[in-house]
């Protein structure tokens, strides 16, 4: 897709984040952009910032935990947008813990939000965009489905499975002109160890959220498969985990990445147990 003037985009996780900045790269690039995620606020005011960059802004408050009624919110969406010519699906729970310390509602919550919601919107949109012969897909993964994130399992997971299922239905759209891209940041300053002020390994790359956002746009115009955001250093590490895993974790815990995961959740458990109180 050369060009995304125009086009409806549909932006899950807009209102905060890595996803305002997206919904403002795309406005600049004159699209309708379709803000949807549960804060009301929020998405008001990144429509307005859209608005103003010169897109077209819509908002639509929605739960993405309810999968049952997104037949309803594509519905409503063709209905205030027409046709939707490119999916962004970004929005994604972090939660810190020991893997122990997870609540099966924990699990089930992280597992729909960050993979089941993804595929299950993505289901809807296609058969329309296949129609059509036009499309594409963005899938905001992380470098943690690349890697395991020690204290962030449940996170790392489905961004694992968020990057596999991208692979595999790239592999099935071959032959047409739908894309799907998926995008794996490493650390960004929009993330959730920058939201509980904790500062991250020296020795890692941050890549500030307007680089996400670029990669996205790229992605669409150029239809790459996958964007590693860390480059060479990140590949380098994924190939010697390939190699050796316990090599692989050394790096890890050198780099500090264990540290920070395990100060993540002991932040996260000790902010919870004072909300509770």
């Amino acid at each position: 897709m050369k060009t995304i003037a125009g086009k409806t985009v549909v932006l899950t996780g807009a209102s905060g984040g890595i996803g305002a900045f997206i919904a403002r790269a795309l406005a600049k690039e004159q699209a309708t952009v379709v803000s949807v995620s549960r804060a009301q606020k929020g998405l008001d005011k990144i429509s307005a910032e859209v608005e103003a960059a010169g897109g077209r802004g819509i908002s639509i408050p929605f739960d993405l935990s309810k999968l049952e009624e997104f037949s309803v919110l594509v519905q409503q969406i063709e209905q205030l947008a027409g046709p939707i010519d490119i999916l962004i699906n970004n929005a994604a729970i972090e939660k810190y813990r020991p893997f122990q310390k997870y609540t099966l509602e924990d699990v089930q919550c992280l597992l729909t939000t960050n993979l089941l919601a993804p595929m299950e919107l993505t289901r809807l949109v296609l058969p329309s965009m296949l129609e059509r012969n036009s499309g594409h897909i963005v899938n905001i993964a992380s470098l943690a489905g690349k890697k395991g994130a020690p204290y962030n399992s449940i996170y790392s997971a489905s961004k694992a499975g968020l990057i596999m299922w991208s692979d595999a239905i790239q592999q099935e759209l071959a032959n047409t002109n739908v894309g799907v891209s998926v995008i794996c940041p490493g650390f960004t300053d929009a993330g959730m160890y920058h939201a509980l002020d904790i500062t991250a390994p020296s020795a890692a790359h941050i890549a500030q959220p307007t680089e996400v956002a670029d990669a996205v746009l790229q992605s669409i115009k150029q239809n790459q498969k996958e964007v590693i955001l860390d480059g060479a250093a990140s590949k380098i590490l994924f190939a010697i985990s390939q190699i050796s895993p316990q090599f692989g974790d050394a790096i890890y815990r050198r780099v500090g990445v264990v540290e920070l995961n395990q100060s993540c959740a002991e932040k996260q458990m000790h902010e919870g147990n004072l909300a509770k109180n």
